[in-house]
């Protein structure tokens, strides 16, 4: 079983306009609503790749409801979410149909008292007990220490579960110092952790700082690894056009299947990238495209040496 954690578990919704004009009022042509966050994403994703997978983290309210019972229908997927009082958040994204561009409104979700994060906490221990891999995933809900991916890094480790990072900002430098065994920042995340703006360079020393191994996203040019292994760079065979919500979410997915699969380096980055262009491809935000997932993975190009680390 894989487990996943997404502290700050969210009600997808996307409206599709015909155009996004600000100001304006608008027809909505489309709505669509599905569990979110990135840690319930990678989780769809897994379970789409034939894993077992357990999602955990918060839910709360009428919309944390709604989130457990769309969840229910999800197979593949089990639910060991912990209850709040508050309620779980929202986010909105629009998608301009004339450009394909997506724009995102993101609630803060609720505030977590020091009673529910230690029912998380001893839930999660609890759940470490039958997990091949660990995910950690996404924002901090008001309530939550900044230093909570650490202390669960650090569990996760005392378990003997190979964990993955993928935050930002300071929960993620707290994270990287707690020693993962790989973390995922964007170009952007990487550069405000490092100081370098050179993703290579950047993740060299993400590693000095603790991280086992990184892999940066760098968008349309693919993912960048260093690794113990050596160092590679994984690109798609061309640039695809659509919406990107979910593609990073996908790429962890791909990234972690790989991990307890036990694949090459070069197998587990061609993996995550094709499932993160397919994703892009995919008519419905945060889904892949199986079809274009399967003809992209044997054309992504993977460069490196495996003498680099």
């Amino acid at each position: 079983m894989i487990l996943t954690v997404t502290l700050n578990t969210a009600l997808d919704i996307t409206y599709r306009v015909r155009e996004l004009r600000p100001h304006g009022s608008h027809r909505v042509s489309e709505v669509t609503e599905r569990p979110g966050g990135k840690g319930l994403n990678v989780a769809r994703v897994l379970a789409a790749l034939g894993h077992e997978v357990t999602v955990t983290g918060f839910t709360g309210g009428a919309t944390g409801r709604v989130v457990r019972d769309r969840l229910a229908g999800t197979p593949g997927v089990l639910d060991a979410l912990v209850p709040v009082a508050g309620p779980t958040r929202r986010t909105i994204a629009v998608v301009d149909e004339l450009t394909g561009d997506t724009t995102q409104l993101n609630e803060p979700g609720p505030t977590v008292t020091s009673a529910e994060w230690s029912a998380f906490q001893e839930a999660y221990e609890g759940l470490l007990g039958g997990a091949s891999a660990v995910a950690l995933c996404g924002s901090l809900p008001p309530g939550v220490p900044v230093g909570a991916y650490a202390g669960l890094v650090r569990t996760a480790r005392a378990a003997g579960v190979p964990v993955l990072l993928d935050t930002s900002g300071e929960p993620l430098r707290r994270g990287v110092a707690a020693r993962p065994d790989l973390v995922k920042p964007n170009a952007e995340e990487l550069a405000e952790l490092t100081g370098s703006h050179e993703p290579l360079g950047g993740a060299r020393d993400a590693r000095r700082r603790g991280a086992h191994a990184v892999v940066a996203s760098l968008g349309a040019q693919g993912l960048l690894a260093a690794t113990p292994e050596g160092e590679w760079h994984a690109t798609p065979p061309a640039r695809v056009h659509g919406n990107p919500t979910g593609a990073g979410d996908s790429a962890v997915a791909g990234l972690l299947s790989g991990l307890v699969e036990r694949l090459p380096w070069p197998d587990r980055l061609a993996r995550a990238v094709a499932l993160s262009a397919a994703t892009v491809l995919a008519p419905v935000a945060g889904e892949f495209d199986r079809a274009a997932y399967e003809e992209l993975l044997g054309r992504v190009a993977v460069t490196g040496d495996a003498s680099a680390a």
